[in-house]
């Protein structure tokens, strides 16, 4: 294994970059960082008409996540896959495909996450709001939203952990990212399948958990910060 990590560790890292596309961890990595960007604020949307009084916004964004949470992503994956070039009328790169595919899978659960926090403040919050004349969207947007966001922060990189993992469905378009630059060597060794997916497997692990110990991090200050605030 320590062989095989000598050999290619340069794939594995960048994937055929300079020569290719950026491929490997690189990869997983910007891919869950654009997605965890650009589901963002359509999570927030869904959010706030799911929180909404108006139910014409309530019915259709609580269909939208509890549509895409009661599907695998691998099935949002293919949709993206063969919907996208029929809309746009032309070829999609792979990375784009997935990027598109992660953005509408992660918004249902961004929104989620940012909705529990909305819902986690006080009551009082909105009447205060209003009592200092403040209508509906600017009370969310200056006093609701920027609390709920900063409680959130864990939870909100806890989903880009998983949506790291999530990136290796990618492979199965031919997304250049970790899982499929270890396949490539997969092929190339042909007689080395254990070690090369075991090396795999530990990339992940390694990464998630230092990935994990930085959530700990963040939400340890974010403790430390309510607790300074309050007192």
């Amino acid at each position: 294994m320590f062989e095989i990590l000598s050999d290619n560790w340069l794939l594995l890292l960048v994937g055929q970059y300079p020569q290719g596309p950026l491929g490997g961890l690189a990869a997983t990595i910007l891919l869950a960082l654009a997605s965890l960007v650009l589901s963002f604020p359509l999570g927030i949307v869904l959010a706030l008409c799911r929180i909404g009084s108006s139910r014409i916004l309530y019915w259709p964004a609580t269909a939208v996540v509890y549509i895409v949470r009661g599907l695998p992503l691998i099935m949002f994956i293919f949709w993206a896959y063969f919907m996208v070039p029929v809309i746009i009328n032309r070829p999609v790169a792979g990375t784009t495909t997935m990027v598109v595919a992660l953005v509408f899978y992660e918004s249902a659960y961004i929104s989620e996450i940012v909705r529990s926090g909305i819902q986690a403040l006080p009551a009082g919050q909105m009447e205060a709001g209003r009592s200092l004349g403040l209508n509906y969207f600017q009370t969310m947007r200056k006093i609701i939203l920027p609390q709920a966001l900063f409680n959130t922060i864990p939870s909100i990189l806890s989903q880009f952990i998983s949506t790291v993992k999530e990136t290796s469905l990618g492979f199965v378009i031919s997304v250049h990212e970790l899982t499929f630059a270890a396949s490539q060597i997969n092929n190339i060794l042909l007689t080395r399948p254990f070690e090369v997916f075991g090396l795999l497997a530990l990339t992940y692990f390694f990464l998630n958990l230092i990935l994990t110990g930085l959530v700990k991090i963040v939400e340890t200050r974010i403790q430390h910060s309510r607790i300074a605030f309050q007192g």
